[in-house]
């Protein structure tokens, strides 16, 4: 087992705020371009990197670590998104990120011996799928702001379904951008146990 000081965390730990307190900032800003006002928010592109940075986490350090990178970078991350979003959305973002990335961190542990993007994109699918769901159900369903109707493929859904439905599309897109840099990386990030015995 490898025992790691906290420090070891402090890059993936900054990576992780940024990019949470970014994605609870921007999610209540609505993605105008193409006419999807109405259905994505610019959040949808900036939170799906939190999978990234975890699954990196978990490639170099393993699981345990990559749960206290999660441990940490919620305390933080709410912390701060407190004063940044409503509190309503920092406990909604927190909830689905706990969930959503330690469920990553088990289907990316189970899956780290086979062939190397399975890992990081079923992962990133299978977490980003509850995190989705847990968070936009948590943040605005019954908000009277949130629940106005939209036409969505010829179905009239609450605004926060529809967001909800695109806003897992975008991630989607992005967990398979992300094996790219994933990808990249993983001669340079190995697992500690490899960078150990090539030290000896």
């Amino acid at each position: 087992m490898i025992n790691l000081p906290l420090r070891q965390l402090a890059l993936p730990v900054l990576a992780m705020t940024i990019v949470v307190v970014a994605s609870n900032v921007l999610v209540q800003y609505p993605f105008e371009p193409f006419g999807l006002g109405d259905y994505l928010t610019w959040g949808a592109f900036t939170y799906p990197v939190a999978f990234l940075v975890t699954d990196l986490t978990n490639r170099r350090y393993g699981a345990g670590m990559a749960r206290k990178l999660v441990a940490v970078g919620f305390v933080i991350a709410v912390a701060l998104s407190i004063g940044l979003a409503t509190p309503r959305i920092a406990l909604a973002s927190g909830t689905a990120f706990l969930v959503g990335q330690l469920l990553d961190i088990t289907a990316f542990n189970r899956l780290r011996r086979q062939t190397w993007w399975r890992a990081p994109l079923i992962g990133s699918v299978i977490g980003s799928a509850l995190d989705t769901a847990l968070f936009f159900s948590l943040a605005f369903a019954g908000d009277p702001d949130m629940s106005g109707p939209v036409d969505l493929f010829g179905t009239t859904l609450p605004l926060w379904q529809s967001l909800a439905i695109f806003d897992f599309s975008v991630k989607m897109l992005v967990a398979l951008i992300a094996l790219l840099p994933y990808g990249a990386l993983m001669s340079s990030i190995l697992p500690m146990e490899r960078v150990e015995k090539a030290a000896v």
